[in-house]
């Protein structure tokens, strides 16, 4: 997250003098960039892990993380996040050479190992993934904000910038989502694998821009991300929702046109990397602003090298896919990096290394290449890419150099993994690593299978057998099955719902049982209407609503039963019309969506009834009945037997 001692600014002089600073730091970097202070050589490569933190029996989120960070005591590679449910750990930045590859695996492994150690003794386990599927709406509430100031400021200052009244996620993929909520702390639902590789300042235009031509194909392979709030959506899911969660603006009538502050970018880079940060501030206002005040200009002139705080903190406050960042090596010289913020975590150490050496392959590889990478592709054709990447993954059909249409697997295995190899040779990387490390994402193209394949198809299978929850469960339960195997994804079978040891639905919310796809009428609609549409769905308990989603009654068929039966035994069948008013329960019992489920399973008991709608603000957004109770307990009543099976052999 970059400068951690920073506050949300007021305007005034405040706002004035960050402001200041900023525009000197500016100054200051064209300044160092024209006199040659920065560091040339070696180049170095470094990453940033992310993680989710669960309950070790739930499976879901774990807001543990500053109790793991005491029990660490202090370790500087472990560092929070956003969410109270989320883990950083930073890999040593090491030169771009031999086993260099192999060495970060070990270390990410290494840290890993000693991290879980400490969250599996609070009784809560490490997930690497770039969307936890377990991960519940509820989960991003402000009470699971990291307390640290930066993140509150943070979350202030974009709130203050939001024109409507809600954050809003819109996403089709298999189902679709369509959501409010009141924080940008959906931010907080994306984990990465973010790894940096140092430029020369004379070559970084030239880089910059491969890093986003290799966008595309590097996160088609990688994709892992194909699940938010139980509903499949695109192969990486990240990207919208990233973008969507940060998104301020609102509809408007007219057609202006204004960037979210998550962003592709919107054309090549021509001069150099001034061009972002002029860009950057021209167009983002500042949210943030750092604590300890730097005259730029002044550490210049008296020979060293500034940190350039200012800058730092308006640049993590901007989100680029390819971000550019300015450091200090430990010689002391500022250099330059290219943070590639596309990769997801997981789905293992194995596969983020794999997808770390595809991309630092391709960006030398293509360099020794093509001098200029804009001469054989057009942006246009870069930025359409990516939105492919991001909806379809390995499904994905690209346009690549010279208009050639090429889907993900021809244009992997056929142009890019050559290219990959001769560039990680090119920097002598050991060749038993880039063998290790390049099969791996030949193997996902050949067999078709990446993180996100493997997740729709295993949710798509076990829904079918169970719950959407407890399918969710088995899959997170199995992904850190084979996390710790450090299997390979195109390796992983998949998961069997005897596999998860047991399903604990006894803490369940109501939110995450009901069902959310239904079937309504109005209360001046005929009942006939109802009758069919009951007797087609075969539903037992239809809601009414009004036209603003209020619920206003409800219809069961035991009511349409008696009302039928009565008209029958009456010899009153006639053409007379009767309303949907005229005979629903006008004040049906309703719950909250964050009632237990053994509480609403309790109310239904004591209620003798058979049928909860679940309303939020007076509107109605799911319904549980009996038939969802025994569904759960059928389930679990096969899983003791089959329990009891297994101990008998």
């Amino acid at each position: 997250m970059g400068e951690q001692r920073v506050s949300i600014l007021s305007e005034g002089d405040q706002m004035h003098r960050f402001v200041r600073n900023l525009l000197r730091d500016v100054q200051a970097l064209d300044y160092m960039l024209h006199h040659e202070w920065f560091e040339t050589d070696p180049i170095r490569i470094g990453a940033e892990q992310e993680m989710c933190l669960v309950d070790a029996d739930t499976f879901k989120p774990a807001p543990i993380a500053m109790k793991v960070l005491d029990k660490l005591k202090g370790a500087d590679w472990a560092e929070t996040e956003l969410a109270r449910f989320n883990l950083e750990i930073n890999a040593n930045p090491r030169i771009f050479e031999g086993s260099c590859l192999t060495d970060m695996e070990k270390e990410i492994s290494g840290r890993l190992s000693e991290l879980r150690k400490v969250v599996q003794s609070v009784g809560a386990d490490i997930v690497l993934t770039g969307i936890l599927p377990t991960l519940r709406k509820f989960d991003l509430g402000m009470h699971n904000l990291t307390p640290k100031k930066r993140y509150k400021a943070l979350m202030e200052a974009i709130n203050n910038q939001l024109e409507g009244n809600a954050y809003q996620l819109r996403l089709s993929g298999l189902d679709e989502l369509h959501i409010k909520h009141d924080s940008p702390l959906l931010e907080a639902c994306n984990t990465s694998f973010q790894v940096h590789l140092q430029t020369r300042p004379d070559d970084f235009v030239k880089m910059y821009n491969i890093a986003q031509s290799i966008a595309a194909p590097v996160m088609a392979v990688a994709a892992n991300s194909p699940v938010v709030f139980g509903k499949r959506l695109w192969h990486e899911t990240r990207i919208a929702l990233f973008q969507q969660s940060l998104d301020t603006r609102s509809s408007q009538e007219h057609m202006r046109q204004r960037s979210p502050r998550v962003i592709f970018g919107n054309d090549w880079l021509d001069q150099s990397i001034m061009e972002i940060y002029k860009e950057d501030i021209a167009r983002f206002r500042v949210l943030i602003s750092g604590d300890i005040e730097e005259d730029a200009l002044r550490i210049i002139a008296d020979g060293h090298t500034p940190k350039l705080r200012a800058l730092q903190v308006h640049n993590s406050t901007i989100y680029r896919w390819n971000r550019p960042c300015y450091g200090i090596s430990d010689n002391g010289q500022p250099h330059l990096r290219i943070e590639n913020r596309v990769l997801p975590s997981g789905p293992t150490v194995l596969d983020e290394m794999a997808n770390a050496a595809y991309w630092l392959g391709l960006m030398e590889g293509i360099a020794n290449r093509h001098e200029d990478v804009r001469s054989v592709l057009s942006f246009d054709d870069v930025r359409d890419n990516f939105a492919k990447a991001a909806r379809f993954g390995i499904d994905s059909k690209f346009t690549w150099h010279n208009d050639k249409k090429i889907t993900v697997r021809d244009l992997t295995l056929d142009v890019l993994l050559p290219i990959a190899r001769a560039g990680l040779e090119s920097k002598n990387v050991n060749p038993a690593d880039i063998d290790r490390y390049l099969d791996v994402i030949a193997k996902r193209c050949e067999n078709h299978v990446n993180g996100a394949t493997w997740t729709v198809r295993s949710i798509g299978k076990l829904k079918r057998q169970s719950s959407m929850d407890e399918a969710l469960t088995t899959v997170t339960a199995a992904i850190i099955k084979n996390q710790h195997s450090n299997l390979p994804v195109h390796e992983w079978p998949l998961p069997e719902l005897k596999d998860l040891s047991r399903y604990r639905p006894d803490n369940l919310l109501v939110e995450e049982f009901m069902e959310t796809d239904l079937f309504t009428v109005r209360k001046d609609d005929i009942l006939e209407l109802v009758s069919d549409m009951m007797d087609w769905r075969k539903i037992r308990y239809t809601p009414v609503e009004n036209k603003e989603g209020e619920l206003v009654g409800l219809v069961t068929s035991r009511l349409l039963l008696r009302h039928f039966t009565r008209k029958v035994r009456g010899g009153k069948i006639d053409g007379k019309v009767t309303l949907v008013k005229e005979l629903m329960v006008k004040d049906p019992i309703c719950v909250s969506p964050d009632m237990r489920i053994l509480d609403a399973l309790q109310l239904m008991k004591e209620k003798r009834i058979g049928c909860l709608p679940v309303t939020k603000s007076g509107h109605l957004i799911g319904i549980i009945t009996e038939g969802d109770f025994l569904k759960i307990s059928g389930r679990l009543l096969r899983r003791m037997s089959e329990e009891k099976g297994e101990e008998g052999e």
